[in-house]
């Protein structure tokens, strides 16, 4: 048996031998992106140096990230699909490209994993339009003795990235199927047909940057070519291991071991409210333990993080597991992701207070509903009606998060049955309002590095250590989020900030600007960035090499501070600098709004 600890080991020994500079993971919170929520894949991080920032560590490096994905959470609790996984990475930035990229994803799979050729069937892009075949990945596969029988072309839903939003990178990718039992398939039909049901397990994915698509809609050849790589540390435990699913994978069985212990039904491993409660407070765990410090809310992530325990608690309800049970899951989340994760351990007692929290808040909504659905049965029964319409039931699910399927329990009790129908064709048309919502609020895709955004992230390094300046030399960054209009930044203090305050930091910033302080960095190592006193957010994320962004004016220096990118070349192209709001986040954390430019 193989474990994620020891795939994650193999793989990132591979890639170093190769050459790769292995970089920790980011923060589940991305960086300045307000086109998603999460961490959604390795590359996400790297977005800049994919569009051609240079990175410290080099133009080969590799990872182990932590990653949340809430688009497939209605899938969760079957065999596959899971909200938080960890994901391998490695990534040539201008570096090597197909011919390398494949082969070494062939030696690690057959060479290292030792998974015989014969079980491995790869895809390659079918070509249309706008972009041709990929003959060149099909023949490095056929150089490498990957057979055509098990080389399948298919479409750009199936075997294309990109761009992430309007304009950008893109390009073709090759993918990599696990023969999870002994079976030849004979056509692409067959395999898709076969790949749908479990035989072929997607192991592997590899990207290849290789176009730019322009504002006309067409395709012209990247300067910079890249490769981005990604596979599920947990798909890949389970299928090596010939699990049935990746709840067998060891960084997930004891947590639903405990959940199935706490029922009091005799639940089977392959029950789906066990497996739900099992990954939905996995993921919980690992948002709350992140550095950045997100706490259940209405709103973005905190939203999310609310929806994955009170999931967790209403799915824990029809197993009979009742009263406070969170943080006992909890504890044995801390073990198995603790010793791959620190700030998982030295954050856990904050995880644990947030969930029992949250567990006495959804259980006076859980009562309030009940004593709600009681009324709207006596009403029923008073008419002679022995059903509950579809509206009502929608209802309770909206305003006191009732899944159906309480609701129909509760009901069953008192003799009514519900229009589940009609249930289900309302939460149809819920999900599609929600969806179109989400695509609106993210349709830029992945973060945007225009001129604007690019002036607002500059801004944030003044507003950082204008805070610190004016208000308390302890304050540091604890997240930032910047869409095209406007930079939200978080920061830790206690105080609503005053009038004055507020002020003083608005002219700290802007004397920055009108004093035309040029913008440079440097390459350094974070020994040498903490000796000249750069600011920084999280440091334990930090690699070996870092870049230390300055703003200056001759001998003043306004802002040090390690970060990725994009900045201005120079404070004046900000022109003007104003707050637009302050608010708080969480208990000891505040929040200010800004915008730059002619205001």
């Amino acid at each position: 048996m193989i474990t994620a600890a020891e795939l994650k080991g193999k793989y990132l020994n591979f890639f170093e031998q190769h050459g790769h500079k292995i970089i920790p993971s980011a923060s589940l919170i991305p960086e300045n992106d307000p086109t998603v929520l999460f961490t959604t894949a390795g590359m996400h991080p790297l977005v800049p140096y994919l569009l051609g920032e240079s990175h410290p560590q080099g133009r080969r490096i590799c990872s182990v990230q932590k990653c949340i994905r809430t688009g497939d959470i209605d899938d969760v609790g079957d065999a596959w699909h899971l909200t938080f996984f960890e994901m391998l990475g490695n990534w040539s930035l201008g570096d090597y490209f197909k011919q390398e990229a494949i082969s070494m994803s062939f030696e690690f799979l057959t060479v290292i994993l030792k998974i015989p050729s014969e079980r491995i069937s790869v895809t390659c892009f079918a070509g249309d339009s706008t972009a041709p075949l990929d003959i060149e990945a099909a023949q490095i596969w056929e150089k490498l003795g990957m057979p055509k029988s098990r080389i399948h072309f298919l479409p750009k839903k199936d075997n294309w990235w990109g761009p992430a939003g309007q304009t950008g990178p893109c390009g073709p990718d090759t993918e990599m199927f696990y023969h999870t039992k002994q079976i030849e398939e004979r056509s692409t039909e067959e395999f898709l047909k076969l790949s749908d049901h479990g035989p072929f397990c997607e192991i592997w994915n590899d990207v290849l940057m290789q176009y730019n698509k322009n504002k006309d809609g067409g395709y012209e050849d990247l300067k910079q070519k890249n490769v981005d790589t990604g596979m599920g540390v947990e798909r890949a435990v389970a299928a090596l291991n010939n699990f049935d699913s990746v709840y067998e994978c060891d960084t997930i069985s004891p947590i639903l071991d405990k959940v199935i212990s706490l029922s009091a039904k005799g639940t089977s491993r392959d029950n789906r409210n066990a497996r739900i409660i099992t990954d939905h407070l996995r993921a919980a765990v690992m948002i709350l333990c992140d550095e950045k410090g997100v706490v259940p809310s209405n709103v973005d992530q905190g939203y999310v993080l609310r929806r994955l325990i009170r999931r967790s608690i209403r799915h824990a309800r029809l197993l009979s597991i009742n009263g406070k049970f969170c943080k006992e899951v909890a504890m044995v989340v801390v073990s198995a992701m603790g010793n791959s994760y620190s700030e998982v351990r030295k954050n856990a007692q904050r995880a644990f207070e947030e969930l029992e929290g949250e567990e006495e808040k959804f259980s006076a909504a859980l009562e309030n509903g009940t004593r709600h659905l009681d009324r709207m049965l006596k009403a029923q029964e008073e008419s002679n009606q022995k059903s509950l319409d579809a509206k009502s039931a929608f209802d309770l699910f909206q305003s006191y998060g009732f899944p159906l399927e309480i609701t129909a329990e509760m009901c069953k009790e008192r003799g009514f049955s519900v229009d589940v129908d009609g249930f289900n064709n309302l939460m149809k048309i819920h999900q599609e309002i929600s969806r179109k919502g989400a695509e609106q609020k993210f349709k830029g895709g992945l973060a945007d590095h225009g001129e604007k955004t690019t002036m607002l992230h500059t801004a944030t390094h003044l507003l950082n250590e204008a805070l610190r300046q004016v208000v308390d030399l302890s304050i540091h960054q604890m997240g930032s989020n910047i869409t095209s209009e406007r930079l939200r930044f978080d920061f830790n203090y206690d105080k609503k900030l005053t009038d004055e305050q507020i002020l003083l930091v608005e002219k700290w910033v802007n004397d920055a600007i009108d004093a035309q302080a040029d913008v440079s960095f440097e390459t350094m190592s974070l020994e040498e960035a903490k000796k000249l006193g750069a600011q920084g957010v999280f440091e334990e994320r930090y690699e070996e090499k870092v870049k230390v962004y300055t703003i200056a004016k001759g001998s003043k220096i306004f802002s040090r501070e390690i970060c990725g990118g994009p900045h201005v070349k120079n404070t004046r192209e900000l022109v003007h600098f104003k707050i637009t709001k302050q608010e708080s986040v969480a208990a000891g954390v505040r929040r200010i709004k800004a915008i730059v430019g002619v205001v």
